[in-house]
């Protein structure tokens, strides 16, 4: 803690001190104040500012110091000076005294506290930061809650402190005129009770709750704004609870939820099954990827002492067919359908609807049937509606690129499953996770790759040191990385594609045979009916804390909602937008986003929770960094697969866990330890106190909680535990059925041969060896020489 910090408390504390040890709280009582009231009355008709700025700086003084007995200053302020008086001072003095109490607990603990428990006050210091005034204002109207409690924990918070201020001057007017008022008739006060009567606490309590009622009422009268020029056509009865669009995985969630809890519910979904995440994304490229290594692996069998017998004659990729690898694909697709599939949601109690929803009023969807047969659309009303209608690859608009014909990692899947062979000439246009993860999958496989990046470095949300391992693993496997590249145009020259890009103000042209663009996901936002009933989009669907839209019983969730795109986050908004939109009216639940999780399954793997070091400059929060080089694990060096690293962002000097980004073998897997400990405020040092089985990966997460306890070791405790042990060397304990023998090494003077005993103090202390003269002529606890 600062010295002006520790100076501060320490005024402080003395000041509370002289209170009590000079008993000064015997003039803040009620009859010492009605013995006094004619003296006061005197002193001020002969000196009347004096005794006004005499009575403001007390008032301060108790309010700003939280000392007991401002209800008796502020009765004193009625019997002295009358209730206009009165009420001035006291509505001043009590304000500015709260803010200086407020100011001190800012400047003392609110770095600490937010220091500490930042994340759990998150939700506090947003509402603070939306409707603080709200909510102070009704805490300074209710006088049964203590001010100063109030002053205190608001001091904790981000309130500006002018907005404090005025609040406060505001909210306390009337209980200080109830109280001042009360003053001019002290005289026949016999209590504080008799001022703060029940019914005029009640009264108060119900002032202050009134503000929360107006905005209650206000949200009302807002929704029904919203909905006023649809009610016309709101439905009496509805035949469905909820109606969720898009079968991704937000989606597929959404309905699970709603026909576990045995609600009517109906899933619409225009095209497959499982959405972009089986078909598209995650399932298909990690089965490519898989491949991909293993054909890595077979090119450097010699790595694992082996020798490949199936090696091109001049001992380059390994013989495989490129068809079979995608057909191999295709039947991991087929084999995991069955879990997204509409016979299993069907025999779960969910309706499943193939065909484009569109929704034409807050509670009515149009289905335009996908059946096969004759185009016809189906109706149905419902209470609420989950929007889960997904994202699509971003598509650049590059002149000339239709000309030339590209693929996405949406259509690569069928489009090169029709291929004979690997593209021979790949470009890849983008550096994010996707791009990364199929440019180095096709390297892997005999593709002459060029990636493209505009940024100056690929994946560039990891840390630089990230970003550079990522290039120099995928630069290694034969990928020609072109950062800094932008891409202008397509075209066609001496008939063969061509990508033009520009760097440093030159331009380059790179020939290729297929072009993939893997530049982001753009979400769905467009068809569902979503710009006729005026919900805002901006990228993604406008939602509040809650997945809710502009209109109360819509909902979104997925990655049309954002922020984050992952499966495991669309299916995590899914379970706060369904029991939301079955069970809003009792308890609604603000999404939690303060432990996501994702990976980029390039080899070595990226994985990464919480923040990284660029996160936390960015933020301005303090850290420290604790690394564990991968290349140092037993069963990583044994795997051959020796590489990377994990690196932990702690709180200074504690071990709660800011973030984690692990490099190396499945670093995806490994993750999973840090997402739990995160989540549920555990340490390195629980960490570092768990079994980790022997030889595994799991063990780097042990290893790295060690490296943090060694540069965190108590150097002045182990100093003391070294002299201990230092003293137990030296003791020298007695010998049974004998006398003790002498140690020259601790002892100069030679053995006294008729010594029997030696002196219990050199024995207990060390301090003398074991002299065997008798007595001890150096021992202070025997008999003089």
């Amino acid at each position: 803690m600062k010295l002006s910090k520790v100076l501060l408390l320490a005024v402080v504390a003395a000041a509370i001190a002289a209170f009590v040890w000079l008993d000064l709280g015997r003039f803040l009582r009620l009859d010492y104040l009605q013995s006094s009231q004619a003296a006061f009355a005197a002193l001020y008709a002969e000196q009347p500012w004096t005794v006004r700025a005499t009575y403001f700086a007390i008032y301060v003084a108790v309010a700003g110091l939280s000392l007991p007995g401002a209800a008796i200053v502020t009765l004193a302020g009625g019997g002295i000076f009358g209730l206009a008086w009165g009420l001035l001072l006291v509505s001043f003095a009590s304000s500015i005294g709260a803010t200086l109490s407020f100011l001190a607990a800012r400047f003392v603990l609110r770095d600490v506290v937010q220091a500490r428990f930042g994340k759990r006050l998150a939700d506090i210091n947003a509402g603070v930061e939306r409707e603080g005034a709200l909510y102070l204002f009704s805490l300074r109207l209710i006088p049964v809650v203590p001010f100063f409690v109030i002053n205190l924990a608001m001091g904790l918070t981000t309130l500006r402190t002018w907005t404090f201020y005025w609040v406060s001057q505001l909210g306390m007017l009337a209980g200080t005129a109830v109280y001042v008022n009360a003053g001019t008739q002290l005289a026949d006060i016999r209590s504080l009770q008799d001022v703060a009567s029940p019914g005029l606490l009640g009264a108060l309590v119900l002032l202050g709750v009134f503000p929360l009622f107006a905005k209650a009422a206000m949200h009302f009268i807002q929704k029904r704004k919203v909905y006023a020029r649809w009610n016309a056509v709101r439905p009496k009865s509805f035949d469905r609870n909820l109606i969720v669009i898009g079968g991704g995985a937000g989606g597929l969630v959404s309905a699970y939820i709603a026909a576990a809890v045995k609600a009517k519910v109906t899933l619409v979904e225009a095209h497959k099954m499982g959405g972009d995440c089986l078909n598209y994304g995650c399932v298909p490229s990690k089965a490519l990827i898989k491949s991909a290594k293993l054909a890595h692996q077979m090119q450097h069998a010699e790595r694992y002492g082996l020798h490949s017998s199936s090696r091109t004659e001049d001992g380059g990729q390994p013989l495989f067919s490129f068809k079979t690898v995608m057909q191999r694909i295709h039947d991991v697709i087929a084999a995991i359908e069955p879990h997204d599939s509409v016979e299993r949601y069907t025999g779960l109690g969910v309706e499943v609807l193939q065909g484009y929803a569109k929704i034409v009023n807050p509670w009515t969807v149009e289905i335009a049937l996908n059946d096969g047969g004759t185009p016809k659309t189906q109706g149905l009303t419902t209470r609420s509606i989950v929007i889960a209608a997904g994202a699509r690859p971003f598509v650049p608009p590059l002149p000339g690129l239709d000309a030339v014909g590209y693929v996405t990692s949406d259509t690569l899947w069928d489009e090169f499953a029709k291929l004979d062979e690997v593209p021979k000439r790949l470009v890849v246009l983008g550096g994010g996770p996707i791009g990364c993860e199929l440019a180095q999958s096709f390297a892997r496989l005999g593709s002459a790759v060029t990636q493209v990046e505009m940024a100056p470095r690929i994946m560039a949300r990891e840390d630089v040191e990230v970003s550079e391992l990522a290039a120099a693993s995928l630069r290694a496997d034969g990928v020609d990385l072109l950062t800094s590249h932008k891409a202008l145009r397509c075209a066609w020259v001496n008939g063969e594609k061509v990508l033009v890009v520009e760097h440093a103000g030159v331009e380059k042209h790179i020939p290729f045979d297929q072009l993939l663009c893997a530049v982001g996901r753009t979400a769905r936002l467009t068809g569902y009916g979503l710009e006729d009933l005026g919900i805002p989009t901006h990228k993604t669907v406008q939602t509040n804390e809650y997945l809710q839209t502009i209109y109360p019983n819509i909902y979104a969730a997925g990655d049309v909602a954002g922020p984050f795109q992952f499966t495991h986050v669309a299916a995590h908004q899914a379970w706060y937008a369904a029991v939301n939109a079955l069970f809003g009216d009792f308890k609604k639940f603000k999404a939690d986003y303060s432990v996501i999780p994702w990976a980029t399954f390039i080899d070595p793997e990226v994985a990464r929770v919480g923040l990284n070091e660029q996160d936390a400059k960015e933020q301005g929060i303090a850290y420290e960094v604790t690394k564990y080089g991968i290349d140092d694990l037993d069963r990583a060096i044994a795997d051959s697969e020796a590489h990377g690293f994990v690196k932990v962002l702690t709180v200074p000097g504690k071990d709660t866990i800011l973030g984690v980004t692990i490099v190396g073998t499945h670093a995806g897997d490994l993750l999973a330890e840090y997402v739990l400990a995160m989540k549920h405020g555990l340490g390195l040092n629980k960490i570092l106190g768990t079994i980790h089985t022997y030889p595994t990966l799991a063990e780097a997460n042990k290893y790295a909680a060690g490296e943090w306890k060694r540069a965190h070791q108590p150097h002045k405790l182990l100093e003391w535990v070294r002299k201990f042990h230092d003293w137990k060397r030296r003791y020298l304990p007695r010998q049974r059925g004998g006398p003790p023998r002498h140690n020259p090494r601790l002892c100069k003077h030679p053995p006294h041969p008729s010594s029997a005993t030696l002196c219990w103090w050199a024995v207990a202390t060390a301090m003398w060896g074991c002299c065997a003269t008798s007595p001890c002529t150096r021992c202070p606890a025997c008999a003089s020489p």
